[in-house]
């Protein structure tokens, strides 16, 4: 089976003003320790919400440095179960991101194509009888 994981890493920026120079000089930091082994992981700005339910900024800033909250998508094929696909992120994306903490968020199984592929060999059947008509 294959999954596709969400890693949450809490990236730290330094030099920064404002959340969203924050964001930015994070998604371009992170891509550039993936790349070019891990290129097929998609990076995106973290939800982060308040006790309350407030939604919160990716960012927070404290004299002129940052954390935010990046999650790593990336898909695990060939596993047995999902937290064997867990452990497999976990691995791949901490050996480039170095001391920076990750969390799973979440993973989930993506159907199997041969359900797909059943459904349309009868799709071809029934364009088979469209044309003979």
């Amino acid at each position: 089976m294959d999954c596709c994981v969400v890693v949450e890493a809490a990236v730290p920026v330094y030099d920064v003003e404002t959340t969203d120079e924050a964001v930015r000089i994070a998604i371009s930091k992170t891509g550039e320790m993936l790349n070019p082994d891990l290129n097929y992981v998609e990076i995106s700005m973290g939800h982060r919400e308040s006790p309350s339910g407030e939604e919160l900024s990716p960012a927070f800033i404290a004299a002129d440095e940052a954390l935010v909250a990046l999650e790593l998508e990336m898909t695990v094929f060939n596993v047995e179960r999902e937290e064997h696909a867990r452990r497999i992120a976990r691995k791949e994306i901490g050996k480039r991101l170095e001391h920076i903490p990750l969390k799973v968020l979440s993973v989930e199984v993506i159907p199997d194509e041969e359900t797909e592929t059943g459904v349309e060999a009868d799709g071809s059947g029934e364009e088979g009888d469209g044309g003979a008509e």
